[in-house]
């Protein structure tokens, strides 16, 4: 499949770059800083690796399909704030204002981005003046999202890099709901319940946790095993959200159709959107998983699952995962 309509696929960056508080705009800020342009690309080592020699420029580019789909997957970060960002107060029009202007924006939004080789040390940092690179600073919301780097190349040999903006849904998770536990066994972790006082936050979080539990006994009722491994010990499976925690309401959160038992390595594919389903039972596998991985893994694209469990409950979440989940 061809990308942006002319480039094939060459390689993929196998570091994540997290988007900081100081690089985006004030109104998106958590901190108190002015913030700054320079984003910080991973080691200078592995970011000249593939963008290029020390002092390079690198032509890049977004799609206008891929920044909708993050807006739309943000949204409830928008409206729901699980930060304390400097402009939450105005986040429900703001995103609708961004919303519109990328709607408004060409199919392929093409920047160039400069390695900062006058910086000293290990870290890789590269800039921009140009505008493609500031609607990345303008949109995404610092430390729940991050940037991949595809490398492709065209019919006559030339490469450029497609870069590609995501939510990081466990991020949000962590700071709403703090660290989740009772992923592996049968039995909740008692502490709390055998504590005596809890503060507000203490209560939620033993509810939380109670949630998780029944959430995750009914799953296993329901599959007891992962349907791609078929393990079936329970102390190495791990109840899966489809539709990630962090989006969901209460309701969908203890939802056993929405999720499956899957073994560690699996839960962490899905988790990240390197896999998904089809309605149809097949296993989707990302372009965004270097192919390496891919094959050291085993996986195959389009491989029929036989065993997971599909019914129309659990269609309708696997729409979600494939939309707003799946790097795809």
């Amino acid at each position: 499949m061809l990308i942006a309509g002319k480039y094939t696929f060459a390689d993929v960056y196998d570091s994540v770059i997290t988007i900081p508080d100081c690089f985006v705009l004030r109104k998106n800020k958590i901190g108190s800083g002015n913030g700054e342009a320079k984003l910080y690309f991973g080691s200078k080592v592995s970011m000249r690796n593939f963008f290029g020699e020390e002092g390079f420029f690198a032509s890049c580019f977004l799609l206008k399909s891929d920044l909708i789909a993050y807006m739309d997957t943000i949204k409830a970060e928008y409206l729901n704030p699980s930060y304390d960002y400097s402009g939450k107060d105005s986040f429900a029009s703001l995103w609708q204002e961004r919303r519109k202007k990328v709607e408004s924006l060409p199919d392929v939004i093409s920047f160039s981005i400069q390695d900062q080789n006058q910086i000293g040390g290990p870290r890789g940092y590269v800039n921009s003046g140009d505008e493609g690179y500031y609607l990345i600073r303008e949109l995404s919301l610092p430390l729940v999202s991050y940037i991949s780097a595809m490398r492709v190349e065209a019919l006559d040999g030339t490469s450029c890099f497609y870069l590609k903006l995501f939510v990081d849904f466990d991020a949000i998770e962590m700071k709403k709901n703090g660290p989740l536990v009772l992923n592996y066994g049968k039995k909740a972790d008692s502490v709390h319940e055998k504590t005596a006082k809890y503060d507000a936050t203490e209560k939620d979080s033993n509810k939380g946790r109670i949630g998780q539990e029944k959430y995750r006994n009914a799953l296993l009722e329901e599959c007891p095993f992962c349907p791609i491994t078929m393990i079936n010990d329970e102390r190495l499976l791990i109840a899966s959200h489809i539709k990630p925690w962090a989006v969901c309401d209460e309701k969908e959160r203890i939802d056993p159709k929405n999720g499956f038992m899957l073994s560690p390595l699996y839960d962490r594919l899905f988790d990240q959107g390197f896999i998904t389903f089809t309605d149809d039972k097949k296993l989707w596998v990302s372009q965004w998983l270097s192919p390496k991985n891919v094959q050291r893994i085993g996986l195959k694209n389009d491989m029929y699952i036989q065993m997971l469990p599909i019914d129309e409950k659990r269609i309708e979440y696997l729409e979600y995962h494939r939309k707003c989940v799946f790097r795809g």
